[in-house]
């Protein structure tokens, strides 16, 4: 198969957007800087790029006769408040499991931002103090048999979306995207930068661009994945597994490389979810130079790393960086106590 053949179904405007940041370009005096933009690519609840990936599990959805999406998260996921809002314009329940991923002590955390927007959907909101990891959580098992119970048609959707057997096809697809972008703007991307946690989001980038090499002739670019989890090897591990699987599923025909999987350490911090100091410099200067908002648990992190890469040379001055912006802003809400 190839990844045409997966059915989609549309949640998106379209293409993502992708703008130059030359306000930041000039500022470093490195390579040149771009941003695409999966926080303005839905009219879902702000969007985000979990919207791109559940593009792929709807129709599995539908087929299913599911009438309840299950997910978790923390109680500031991004991914579990785009799965309130597939619910909700899919005409289905959601139950989510908002686990207590996030060492932080903001008062108004449980009560704004991403939780907020979920409740304001309908969604069936489970506050649980379990703690951070990317693996299948037992709170995530009893919500599902819950719905059971009740009556109901659960489908499962992990965290991220990205353990599911579907998660890595919306960010191949966002690689055949930016392609096509590529095309029409006369520029190509030699170095794309992205912020790696649940991994299905870099994963599927990795496989998408080898599709491209493999199949359609590109030159080969770097993926640099920069961490943001504070648990790397598990990290790793996980986007490689996806990769591979992603890569195999959509036709790739070789076994991925090593050299093609980087996760990148140094701007994570000790936990998932905790700014910084290099985090609060890069969403204060992405936000005066270029007036983008960046959140402080995905965005200001891979910034940062971006930010050190084209400081210390390490992305050349010559190159074409694609910055992915995973729209995260909503979760800033709950760091009133940090940003003020």
């Amino acid at each position: 198969m190839t990844l045409a053949d997966f059915p989609r179904h549309p949640l998106t405007f379209g293409p993502s957007p992708i703008h130059p940041l030359n306000r930041l370009s000039d500022h470093l005096g490195g390579a040149r800087i771009w941003a695409k933009r999966e926080d303005v690519s839905s009219g879902l609840a702000f969007g985000g790029n979990k919207v791109r990936k559940l593009e792929y599990l709807v129709p599995d959805i539908l087929a299913s006769g599911a009438d309840t999406l299950v997910s978790i998260g923390g109680v500031q996921s991004n991914h579990t408040r785009q799965v309130a809002a597939v619910a909700a314009h899919l005409g289905l329940a959601a139950v989510l499991v908002q686990e207590n991923w996030v060492n932080w002590p903001d008062a108004v955390n449980d009560r704004v931002g991403n939780i907020l927007l979920s409740r304001l959907m309908g969604a069936d909101v489970r506050l649980s103090p379990a703690g951070f990891g990317i693996g299948i959580k037992d709170s995530w098992r009893e919500a599902i048999a819950d719905v059971e119970a009740a009556g109901g048609t659960p489908y499962a959707i992990p965290a991220g979306a990205s353990d599911h057997p579907l998660g890595g096809l919306g960010f191949a697809n966002w690689a055949h995207e930016v392609r096509a972008q590529e095309e029409q703007l006369g520029v190509f991307f030699d170095t794309v930068v992205v912020c790696t946690v649940t991994g299905s989001t870099h994963a599927g980038m990795i496989a998408g661009f080898a599709d491209l090499q493999e199949n359609f002739g590109d030159r080969p670019r770097r993926v640099l994945g920069i961490d943001a989890s504070a648990t790397l090897d598990e990290t790793r591990a996980q986007v490689a597994r996806i990769a591979r699987r992603t890569a195999e599923m959509i036709g790739v025909g070789r076994d991925l490389r090593d050299d093609e999987i980087t996760v990148l350490e140094g701007w994570a911090g000790d936990e998932y979810g905790i700014p910084v100091a290099s985090t609060d410099e890069a969403i204060h200067l992405i936000g005066r130079l270029e007036g983008v908002i960046l959140d402080p648990v995905y965005e200001g992190k891979s910034m940062a790393g971006l930010i050190d890469l084209v400081s210390t040379g390490e992305i050349p001055s010559d190159a074409n960086v694609l910055f992915a912006h995973l729209g995260g802003q909503p979760a800033i809400n709950a760091y009133s106590g940090r940003y003020h």
